[in-house]
């Protein structure tokens, strides 16, 4: 998500207060928990089964329900939709035959990061939205104090490698940055953190309504990403932090946006209307999204990764058919990236402010 969805200011909740809470806080705060509870943990399986398989992975094929599932999205942007995932398959294969398999990773990693951190952005700036903050330095404020939250971080990581868990795989991130750029970052951190708070203040002795729930997107962001980078050194945290405010999230607003989709005439016989249908729908989008997830991380496990043959069975070596197998199985991850970037903007997609 890369942009703000208009609403009307009476609705400062994007879903509602409690569903908010539950969705944003509650998350947020199951992940601290048990991240903190262990602190120096190694990576259970449970962990990876709830983290990666349940949430991250099928996450990234949610956006299918409000896309190649719905029959009126299709119709509105055919040649996008048909040609980002061959554009998808076609770079990843490009990458991982010019730079090999750490450049192809290496390049993933990188682009997960931006999209995890603009996917933060896009919350907060949702909130403004539904709040009527429309003023600019309000805007670059926010903006600033949610790029400093998950920066920060990130530059520490970079200076303080190696660490006991990775983005996506061993040595994609590059190493050697001094640890001065850590210093510097966690002064621009303490200073644009102190200028928000500033300004949430002023705001309120205006007399202006407080946005509860853009003050509740920073508070976790901040937590969750320094918790599982910077406090912690172990994959279990890791995890738990960075993906399920993530994930869980996002297919909430997907599930909600997808529903309410389905009374519009365009696309009540989509697939997705007929999926989501009656009480079982949440539960039909769960038990879709879980086993579609499974399937792909058979095909990485026994294909690429041979890391849990227990859950998937063992599987053969690829030889130099592993470049286009991983570009193949890249591709929802990279058209999840792609067309999350467009989908959610009020100004390309009219569907958004009336469904939301």
């Amino acid at each position: 998500m890369t942009a703000a969805i208009a609403a009307p200011a009476r609705r400062p909740w994007l879903f509602s207060r409690t569903t908010d809470l539950a969705v944003f806080g509650g998350t947020a705060l199951v992940a601290l928990a048990l991240a903190l509870a262990w602190p120096h943990r190694d990576a259970p399986t449970w962990t990876w089964i709830g983290g990666v398989l349940l949430v991250d992975v099928a996450h990234v094929w949610s956006t299918t329900f409000v896309v190649y599932f719905d029959r009126a999205e299709l119709r509105r942007r055919p040649l996008l939709y048909t040609v980002t995932p061959i554009a998808a398959f076609a770079i990843g294969l490009a990458l991982y035959l010019a730079f090999g398999e750490l450049g192809f990773w290496r390049a993933i990693a990188y682009l997960a990061v931006f999209h995890f951190i603009r996917q933060q952005y896009g919350w907060v700036m949702m909130y403004r939205a539904r709040n009527g903050e429309r003023d600019r330095a309000g805007r670059w404020i926010d903006g600033a104090m949610i790029y400093a939250a998950t920066l920060y971080p990130l530059v520490w990581w970079h200076a303080h490698l190696p660490r006991q868990f990775e983005w996506m795989k061993a040595g994609d991130f590059v190493g050697g940055l001094p640890a001065i750029a850590a210093t510097i970052a966690g002064g621009c951190y303490v200073a644009i953190a102190a200028l928000y708070l500033g300004a949430a203040i002023a705001r309120a002795r205006r007399g202006a309504a407080t946005s509860w729930g853009k003050h509740l997107i920073v508070a976790t962001t901040a937590a969750c990403w320094y918790v599982g980078i910077v406090a912690t050194d172990n994959d279990y945290a890791f995890t738990l932090t960075n993906v399920f405010i993530h994930g869980v999230p996002y297919m909430v607003l997907v599930f909600v946006y997808a529903r309410a989709a389905g009374r519009e005439p365009t696309s009540a016989r989509s697939l997705s209307t007929r999926l989501l249908a009656g009480r079982r729908g949440l539960a039909v989008f769960v038990a879709t999204l879980w086993a579609i997830a499974y399937v792909e991380e058979l095909a990485w496990d026994r294909g690429v990764w041979h890391d849990h043959a227990w859950l998937f069975g063992d599987g053969p070596q690829l030889g130099a058919a592993v470049a286009v197998v991983s570009a193949i199985l890249a591709v929802p991850q990279l058209t999840h990236y792609a067309l999350d970037a467009v989908l959610w903007r009020r100004a390309s997609n009219p569907r958004v402010a009336r469904l939301l």
